[in-house]
């Protein structure tokens, strides 16, 4: 009997080999298939898009840096003029920053509601936890420059239609973020306190939020850098704010390319600045709930 067991025991691993070997190339295969198709993809949909532009990429890439030459060269001549373009244009960069926060705000509140009754094991209504998860998704997967359009449209040029627009962004997005931490939550504080006789409020608030509270303002604060960069984008649209003006100053050519300028020097300044101090924060409720 021992003979049998030693004898067998190499077929044995050699089969397993064989057999993991096979599986090995299978995936391989599998794999360089799906590159191969990406590849395939992403150059037709390069050649048709390509086809469908006014000009062909390859015949314009050699003045990819003519229009910022053209600004930058207009920019330092008229250099003296600088502290007054900046000094003008700083309201309506105070207005992007506004609607940036106030769109974060209301969005935050949305995605708190959004999270909370659709994530299992907290929702007050199990049942509609798929109603309101679809809910997130359509309001993350439409874009904010879309919302502003038909907003724009409906309302007129403004901040108001970019605010709207990128709460609506905002509500789905930190929805999803929010369900995903929230899922991760310990529900023995909400069982003691559904014995004691608490409400459904009361316990996501004293027995939820507590325990979520660091990451979702962190969340909160890298989705309010992405909202001023949002904000500024809008503008182009006739939503108001720095974008609105960047986007007067470039239209109207040389002439303006000072002004253009002294926007990006702002706008760039905003991000960075902003950037800093919400990653700084974030570092800070990170090691906080780590300790």
């Amino acid at each position: 009997m021992a003979d049998i067991s030693l004898g067998g025991a190499p077929q044995n691993v050699g089969s397993i080999q064989s057999h993991y070997m096979a599986q090995v190339q299978r995936s391989r295969l599998y794999g360089g298939l799906t590159l191969l198709v990406f590849i395939v993809l992403m150059v037709s949909g390069f050649n048709v898009a390509d086809d469908r532009n006014a000009g062909g990429f390859w015949d314009g890439l050699h003045q990819i840096g003519d229009y910022p030459a053209d600004v930058l060269s207009e920019a330092w001549e008229k250099r003296t003029d600088l502290p007054g373009l900046l000094a003008k244009y700083f309201p309506a960069l105070v207005e992007t920053i506004n609607i940036a926060a106030v769109s974060t705000l209301i969005g935050a509140i949305g995605g708190l509601f959004l999270s909370l009754l659709g994530t299992r094991g907290l929702a007050k209504w199990p049942r509609l936890i798929p109603l309101f998860r679809r809910i997130s998704d359509v309001m993350r997967a439409v874009p904010e420059i879309v919302i502003a359009l038909v907003l724009i449209f409906v309302l007129g040029g403004g901040p108001v239609p970019a605010m709207i627009a990128i709460a609506i962004h905002t509500a789905g997005a930190l929805g999803k973020m929010f369900s995903e931490v929230a899922e991760n939550a310990d529900l023995k504080p909400v069982e003691g306190l559904t014995s004691t006789g608490a409400t459904w409020s009361q316990c996501m608030l004293l027995g939820v939020l507590p325990q979520v509270a660091p990451n979702y303002v962190s969340y909160t604060l890298l989705r309010f850098e992405i909202n001023i960069r949002a904000s500024a984008i809008l503008g182009f649209v006739g939503a108001g704010g720095l974008g609105y003006e960047l986007r007067n100053a470039m239209a109207w050519g040389p002439g303006r390319f000072d002004e253009a300028g002294a926007i990006f020097i702002l706008l760039f300044g905003t991000i960075v600045f902003f950037d800093q101090v919400s990653s700084r924060y974030r570092n800070r409720l990170t090691e906080g709930q780590g300790q």
